[in-house]
């Protein structure tokens, strides 16, 4: 798997290396080894393609000024093989590697060779891992906030799965707990509406119009029967009846919105398997639990957070949070993950500690547990914010939201931004079709690639293999940065995987129909010499690649027309 770019730099830390012992052997330099160092591309090009620190940190361990250690390699340093053609110690120490043409015609081969697998690395060397994501309530419809955490997680799991890790999506169904409960009564009060006068809905209930039509459709196969029986068995009746169409909505609407789980998981199977009890039992014998008030609390604060808190209630109910802890302790020990991932609201802040100290003193390393904490989305049409009212049930939903901008535009929106930072989703711009939407300007990008490679069909001109030769006629500026945009694709994505940041891809793609369009602008493709036409026209399809794969990731469509 090709990775121009980490090939490279590891390239540069060989010939420093090499130079280095060069220099111990004519005494030029002590013996010693390379503090650590980086190997970084400059903001300017201009400083070359990579530069590296290596002379800036070594001056304590080789007792000379880092400009002097730079000077002593540069000298010894055989870039001959290389895909350097040109090395040079730039300010008080820096050293700058110039690459040759060669590397950059190496690069468009190995994206012509490798299609659809351009960009995949076995950076996670198939490390499991599991990201749990969206798990919104199953008592109404997903949210705009659900909309948001549906593209970011998996967005997470397509770059991790091209990072090379073995990445599974899950969604916990909260099907048990007090959600449920008010789920229960706000469909009984529904229910009863049906046939009875005077019966009032709490302020804090389910106001929403599914929780109407379940109550009516029910109530439609059952009539008055369950007006006849107990709270109870009129509840749990109405609960089995809606609870499993929602269930089915969410994974219907997820999927419209090209999400597909590979296990949706209840919380009930953990009150059922004993498993709830079981990390209380286990939470006891380790002796990190103590009496108080006819509770069980847990002695949080021993593992790192900021409080104790309860988990069985004197009533012997358990808390929420023991169910949550028992599932993570499910997912990285029973189950057998590396790491669990969870993407969750911002509001979730302060329960993360309390999850990382239960895990702590379950013996389970709490690292093992990343959460991606995602702010909330403000919804502007007109210049103005949407006003968004969940209590009265008046939300706009993420079936609502799909209705009226495309699955393309949502999915790229979404991941815009990281998850930490708040921001605005345009309406209006979601659907324009102009250069001003993000999404467009990257479709337009590949639309306009397969526009050209179209009209050389159309002209009779034969799309063929180029040599590397032919390759290092691609010298123009627009053409060199063109090829050094797409030899960063398998780092960026590795880096997106490292950072649980899909804005990564986004931002990619966005920079890399930019360097396109101003490749498309300044260097024709047909009518020029045969050599140069074919090399252009195999960097139209190195590039064609590059913008499906990262789009791929992101689950977006590349259209060839537009």
């Amino acid at each position: 798997m090709a990775n121009p770019v980490l090939d490279a730099k590891k390239e540069c830390q060989a010939l420093l290396q090499s130079a280095l012992e060069k220099c111990v052997e004519k005494g030029l330099l002590p013996a010693g080894e390379f503090p650590e160092y980086v190997v970084e591309i400059p903001n300017d090009s201009s400083h070359g393609d990579f530069a590296a620190n290596a002379a800036m940190v070594s001056a304590r361990a080789f007792r000379k000024a880092p400009k002097m250690i730079a000077d002593a390699l540069v000298s010894e340093m055989d870039l001959a093989g290389s895909s350097f053609a040109k090395v040079e110690v730039a300010g008080p120490g820096f050293i700058n590697f110039t690459l040759a043409p060669g590397w950059f015609a190496k690069t468009v081969q190995a994206v012509l060779s490798e299609k659809e697998n351009y960009g995949r690395t076995d950076f996670g060397k198939g490390k499991k891992v599991l990201v749990e994501f969206v798990s919104a309530n199953p008592t109404g419809p997903m949210h705009i906030g659900n909309a948001r955490g549906g593209a970011l997680g998996d967005g997470i799991a397509s770059v991790l799965d091209w990072a090379g890790y073995h990445a599974d999506r899950e969604f916990y169904v909260n099907d048990a707990g007090n959600q449920i409960n008010k789920f229960g009564l706000s469909l009984d009060l529904r229910y009863q509406q049906l046939f009875k006068d005077g019966i009032e809905m709490p302020e804090d209930s389910y106001h929403g119009q599914d929780i109407i039509d379940h109550a009516k459709n029910f109530a439609d196969i059952h009539g008055d029967k369950y007006m006849h029986t107990s709270e109870e068995e009129r509840r749990a009746a109405l609960v089995a009846y809606a609870l499993p169409l929602n269930i089915e909505g969410l994974e219907r609407d997820l999927a419209k919105y090209r999400i597909h789980y590979d296990r949706w998981f209840r919380e009930s199977t953990l009150h059922e398997d004993g498993s709830v009890w079981k990390v209380v039992e286990l939470l006891k014998e380790k002796g990190h639990t103590y009496e108080e008030d006819g509770a069980t609390w847990f002695k949080a604060t021993n593992s790192g957070a900021d409080k104790d808190f309860v988990l069985v209630r004197s009533n012997g109910v358990p808390t929420y949070v023991v169910p949550d802890i028992a599932y993570h302790y499910g997912k990285l020990v029973t189950r057998g993950y590396d790491k669990a991932i969870d993407v969750l609201g911002a509001d979730h802040h302060g329960y993360v500690p309390r999850l990382k100290a239960a895990l702590q003193a379950l013996d389970v390393d709490p690292s093992r547990l990343d959460v991606v904490l995602m702010q909330m989305v403000n919804l502007v049409r007109g210049g103005e914010r949407v006003k968004l009212s969940k209590r009265s049930g008046k939300a706009i939903t993420l079936v609502t939201l799909l209705d009226e901008v495309p699955i393309d535009a949502a999915r790229f929106y979404f991941n815009l931004r990281e998850a930490n930072s708040q921001f605005d989703f345009d309406l209006d711009l979601a659907v324009e079709q102009s250069s001003q939407n993000p999404v467009y300007y990257v479709q337009y990008a590949h639309a306009r690639i397969c526009s050209i490679l179209k009209k050389m069909d159309t002209e009779g001109v034969v799309v063929r293999d180029v040599t590397d030769e032919e390759l290092c006629l691609l010298g123009t500026p627009e053409e060199i940065a063109l090829i050094r945009h797409i030899a960063r694709f398998p780092a960026e994505i590795i880096e997106a995987a490292k950072a649980y940041d899909p804005a990564k891809m986004t931002r990619y793609a966005l920079d890399l129909a930019t360097l396109f369009h101003k490749f498309y602008t300044a260097c024709k493709v047909f009518g020029e010499e045969e050599s140069l036409m074919q090399a252009r026209l195999a960097l139209c399809l190195a590039a064609r690649t590059t913008l499906r794969n990262v789009l791929a990731i992101l689950k977006i469509d590349a259209p060839e027309t537009m």
